[in-house]
């Protein structure tokens, strides 16, 4: 059904053995002691990624990277979802990769220069600051966070919360209401570039995520804009295209996001049937023989696979058609495989027992996070509300 070269298999077959040999042993220390503990070592994983001509897999080949179709990132990010540490190794991890997709589309040549290139080159990290703690992040033209021009610059005063990596980060993308008249309730904010040492931003806290407190890129800050002022040159784009062009990060975006879901499943999917041929539940009779884990094991294959090919086949009409023509299917893989992962999870949890509970695996790690996967990029409720509209109006 896909075409898959020879030069795509041995990428993808290189970036397996890497997350197996490299990354999946820092696991335990990341998992115990946070992201500041590793991420010396991953800067040592991250030369060696750049080494193997694997550095940047999303980003086009004239910015550096390997320049894959959406359709292969989305196999890529399967891979790299096996691990936590998998896609910040090679340098297209959550939220960076997003903004460099924007810089580069709407960047002016000074913003690219400041901004892009360090942060395609791994010297930085950047975070995008959007959901308010006052206003549903469902509905995001409610916002409050402003921009006023002064002079020749902007003057930004806000709270935001869930700007994810902001912790250590040296810049951010920030939505603010520019235009608070607009007729256009979607022409009214803009997305404006604020470095992180500017006076007047403030970290209040890194949020903690069902009882644990991440730090540096694992971390989701809430923070305060005091009246930060920025020149008016760090506007993205035009002004008043905020959410113009946060839709078009978010179709891509949501390819990236199912499959990197649908490698955790994958990699939880194996701790599972490793342990249950393992574990014995009376003396000579181990789990794996019981009928509830094989019905189990059995369903988790059927709804990993099924939901692959679905995240595949919208990879490839977005690559062909845009991601207009596949916005019905962008809805429906978005809250589907959110499911299907959440799913595989709980099953691989109940299978480890008491040892599903601790962090001895990554098991636990993702449970927490990940039920997150039904919220962000557009809560299960709305997706389905909005495609069910769209084909209900075919009917009507």
């Amino acid at each position: 059904m896909f075409d898959i070269s020879a030069e795509l298999e041995q990428i993808l077959k290189t970036m397996r053995a890497f997350v197996d040999e490299e990354l999946i042993p820092l696991e335990a220390d990341f998992l115990a002691n946070g992201f500041t503990a590793v991420e010396p070592r991953l800067r040592e994983k991250r030369q060696k990624v750049k080494a193997l001509g694997l550095w940047l897999p999303q980003i086009p080949q004239a910015y550096g990277g390997l320049g894959l179709s959406l359709f292969a990132h989305g196999l890529v990010s399967r891979e790299l979802g096996r691990t936590p540490l998998g896609h910040y190794a090679f340098n297209c991890q959550a939220p960076d990769a997003g903004n460099m997709e924007i810089l580069i589309e709407h960047g002016t040549p000074e913003q690219k220069e400041t901004f892009l290139m360090p942060l395609l080159r791994g010297e930085v990290r950047s975070c995008f600051s959007m959901t308010e703690p006052e206003h549903a992040g469902s509905n995001p033209v409610m916002m409050s966070t402003t921009a006023v021009k002064e002079g020749d610059s902007y003057i930004i005063d806000g709270h935001k919360w869930f700007t994810s990596a902001a912790d250590g980060a040296a810049f951010a993308v920030v939505m603010a209401v520019t235009d608070p008249h607009h007729d256009n309730k979607y022409a009214r904010a803009s997305q404006i570039i604020v470095p992180l040492d500017t006076a007047g931003f403030e970290l209040v806290r890194n949020i903690p995520v069902m009882g644990e407190r991440g730090d540096g890129w694992a971390s989701h800050a809430e923070v305060r804009y005091h009246e930060v002022r920025v020149p008016q040159s760090y506007l993205l784009g035009a002004e008043g295209a905020g959410f113009a062009i946060a839709q078009q990060r978010l179709g891509p975006g949501r390819i990236h996001h199912c499959m990197r879901w649908l490698g955790i499943s994958e990699r939880a999917f194996d701790l599972m049937c490793r342990y249950a041929c393992q574990r014995e539940l009376t003396p000579g009779k181990s789990l794996a023989e019981q009928g509830t884990i094989q019905a189990w094991v059995a369903e988790c294959r059927a709804e990993m696979n099924a939901a692959t090919l679905m995240v595949l086949d919208t990879a490839v009409k977005i690559d062909k058609q845009g991601q207009y023509a596949a916005r019905d299917d962008i809805s429906l893989i978005k809250f589907h495989v959110a499911g299907v992962l959440q799913r595989v999870l709980d099953r691989a949890l109940q299978v480890h027992g008491g040892l599903g509970m601790t962090d001895d695996t990554p098991i636990a790690w993702w449970y927490r996070h990940e039920r997150a996967a039904r919220i962000y990029d557009g809560p299960d409720e709305v997706h389905k509300w909005s495609v069910a509209r769209r084909i209900l109006d075919g009917y009507r």
